[in-house]
């Protein structure tokens, strides 16, 4: 189900109920039902980026090898991002940050080394504000180039992957991120690493769902992901995953 397809079947639906409205004398109120199904299709096309609602977006892949990938977003944080650098490189891991654009004012010097030390980046908007779904498509164009031209001033690159704020999309974002031609990524492994989870709880949701070819969701921003994420790693060494970046992965380009 897309949009495309779930606003041809309310046509369809709002078509026949006024039909037999004008032969048979129903009621009119039977187009309350389509609405509310529409708009359940809605809300949940928005709020799920696995259902490829609005757009197709890579959420895990189908691999024979034993790798996943570990995405990190609403970085560059000039505290804990050093620190998830410094893990990954004892594990001799890799992996793709999706950086906030109004973050990276003054922490240029983490993304040359997040890219130095072999990680990609991808795009997270300039603001990540909560009200940024309700944005036209220039006003999402605008969020994406802002940060992309903040991280190619740094590191000389132009990012080709993107992370919807929150994981919602909505038709106008879906619009912007193919105008720019970005690869929209999701995860099917949602870490909840911002939520008053304990570290136990949250280490167990993640590796209770690891698998093959898996994308886990976290954020380079406090240091409870900190102890999550090494867990997480020494879990994924003990059970023979390499850990890898979302590209790689995925087996697309990072840049263009």
């Amino acid at each position: 189900m897309t949009y495309n397809t779930t606003r041809l079947y309310l046509l369809i639906a709002v078509s026949v109920i006024v039909m037999l409205s004008w032969f048979f004398a129903i009621t009119l109120w039977w187009l309350i039902l389509p609405s509310a199904v529409y708009l359940a299709c809605l809300i949940y096309g928005s709020s799920v980026i696995q259902a490829n609602f609005f757009s197709p977006a890579y959420c895990s892949a189908q691999t024979a090898e034993k790798i996943i990938a570990l995405s990190f977003d609403d970085g560059p944080h000039a505290e804990y991002t050093p620190q998830v650098l410094a893990l990954l490189a004892q594990y001799k891991a890799t992996a793709s940050f999706f950086v906030i654009g109004k973050n990276i004012h003054g922490n240029e010097s983490l993304l040359k080394q997040i890219d130095s030390e072999g990680h990609s980046i991808g795009n997270h908007t300039y603001s990540h504000s909560f009200f940024i779904d309700f944005k036209n498509v220039q006003g999402f164009k605008n969020e994406l180039n802002q940060t992309a031209e903040l991280v190619f001033n740094s590191i000389g690159k132009k990012m080709q992957l993107f992370r919807p704020p929150y994981g919602v999309t909505t038709p106008h974002l879906a619009k912007a991120a193919k105008q720019l031609d970005y690869h929209t990524i999701g995860w099917n492994i949602r870490s909840l690493d911002t939520t008053n989870d304990t570290v136990e709880v949250i280490t167990q949701r993640v590796q209770s769902q690891m698998q093959s070819g898996a994308i886990i969701l976290l954020h380079d921003t406090s240091s409870k992901t900190m102890q999550v994420l090494e867990q997480i790693l020494n879990f994924a060494q003990n059970n023979g995953y390499k850990i890898v970046s979302v590209e790689r992965l995925l087996k697309i380009n990072a840049y263009r």
